[in-house]
């Protein structure tokens, strides 16, 4: 029998607007059985219950966990089972959700959790070829790898997929998921499900070893991302491999630099702190940028970078291993100047009872950066904490910039990729935010 989660009075209005999570705080009673023959019951981790408001107004259908401050994960309004057709006909709409994706060229994130309606679960598919394929492929200086060469010399790319499972209901459906992702998903090469992922924990989860099913290759994969290469490593790469949710941000830093920069005369020198594996600091090279100072604490990273840098025939980056706090100090201590700085830190706060601190961490790197910008110069400020929402973030850079003694034009703000949608009602969904603001 299927167990009845009943709010507390007043619970509802959030959930009924669209938001899939019940907290453990908001519930009155655990029921069995209806009216007269109603019991109290309990739920099982992983298990399946309805959720009803105080009145006994239906409000959906959810995976649970008492052991998890989210109690219930609503996926569906209706009192719907879940099978492997239930998980095949989930994958393939979120896919055809993404159809204005070139999907036979681009990688992307093919499902992303409670926005798919798949709470907890995220998949990410990737577009490219065994970057073992790479050697002598470029054609040398200035002449950087391309899509239609990797096509001519190796055929068509390869798919694979990088999973991570972090809720418990998901987490027990494993095999459905994947043979549900084999039929609805076409022939792939291989899936890397990434399990050291701390949020698992969160759910009462083992953190343990990252688990390979296919081949993936060692050396990595060589996608391409608005045209330009990159070798993505599933296996060693932070979360799923690469930050696919930045590049639509990292064409239009491109296209900044090209119009206000290069289309003027003047070769702009940039910073890119937090440069992970180089997405905005290839494509400043690319675009023109005639310094790029990529600074990392994460060696892993930069190797990344330096590769991604030689398949892009770039020159102009300069990998910099250091914390990147302590680098902003010594830049404002010596009065460095850049043309273009880039802030796209890891989630400073990964819930909002670490907010505070966060937005301390935020307005610290973003004072340094105001203060290191040249007159008409571009930043570029990111945040990937969901708890950090648009309103906040927006009052963060405006007092950054009081504090630094200068005043920016917002020239463009952004959120992420499309392929990382964002679900109405579901504020979490909306996690990224990027602002391009110039520098009076």
């Amino acid at each position: 029998m299927i167990a009845r989660i009943i709010l507390t009075k007043g619970e509802e209005k959030r959930i009924r607007m669209g938001h899939p999570w019940v907290y453990d705080n908001e519930v009155k009673r655990i029921a069995a059985g209806y009216g007269d023959n109603a019991v109290d019951a309990e739920l099982s981790q992983g298990g399946i219950a309805d959720v009803e408001t105080y009145d006994k107004k239906y409000l959906g259908r959810a995976f649970v966990n008492p052991a998890s401050k989210i109690i219930a994960r609503i996926y569906s309004p209706s009192k719907e089972g879940v099978d492997t057709g239930f998980f095949k006909r989930r994958i393939r709409a979120a896919l055809a959700r993404r159809s204005a994706f070139d999907l036979g060229r681009q990688s992307c994130r093919a499902v992303f959790a409670e926005a798919d309606f798949l709470p907890g679960l995220i998949i990410d598919r990737y577009v490219g070829w065994d970057a073992e394929n790479i050697n002598g492929v470029n054609a040398g200086p200035g002449r950087p790898l391309t899509f239609e060469t990797m096509l001519e010399r190796y055929g068509q790319p390869s798919i694979w997929f990088c999973m991570q499972i972090l809720s418990f209901g998901m987490d027990i459906r494993r095999e459905q998921i994947v043979t549900a992702l084999n039929e609805a998903a076409g022939e792939y090469s291989g899936l890397v499900e990434k399990k050291s992922v701390k949020a698992r924990a969160l759910e009462g989860l083992d953190c343990g070893d990252d688990t390979v099913t296919g081949r993936v290759p060692a050396a990595g994969i060589l996608i391409f991302e608005n045209d330009f290469p990159f070798i993505v490593s599933l296996l060693e790469g932070q979360k799923t491999g690469h930050f696919l949710d930045q590049k639509h941000n990292h064409k239009i830093l491109y296209s900044m630099i090209r119009e206000k920069f290069v289309k003027t005369g003047r070769v702009p020198r940039m910073l890119d702190a937090f440069c992970y594996s180089g997405g905005f600091a290839i494509h400043a090279a690319r675009a023109g940028a005639g310094q790029v100072i990529a600074a990392d604490t994460s060696e892993a990273a930069l190797r990344a970078l330096a590769k991604n840098a030689l398949i892009n025939a770039v020159d102009t980056v300069k990998p910099l291993r250091t914390d990147v706090f302590d680098y902003l100090e010594k830049l404002e201590r010596a009065k460095e100047c850049f043309d273009i700085i880039v802030l796209d830190p890891p989630a400073f706060a990964k819930s909002h009872t670490a907010l505070d601190n966060a937005i301390r961490g935020y307005r610290e790197i973003n004072i340094k950066a105001i203060k290191l910008l040249s007159p008409g110069g571009l930043l570029v400020s990111c945040s990937c904490s969901q708890a950090l929402d648009e309103q906040r973030f927006r009052r963060m850079i405006a007092s950054s910039a009081a504090d630094a003694d200068r005043r920016l034009y917002e020239l463009d703000f952004r959120y992420q990729s499309p392929d990382h949608p964002i679900l109405s009602g579901y504020d979490e969904s909306l996690y990224l935010k990027c602002g391009f603001y110039q520098a009076v």
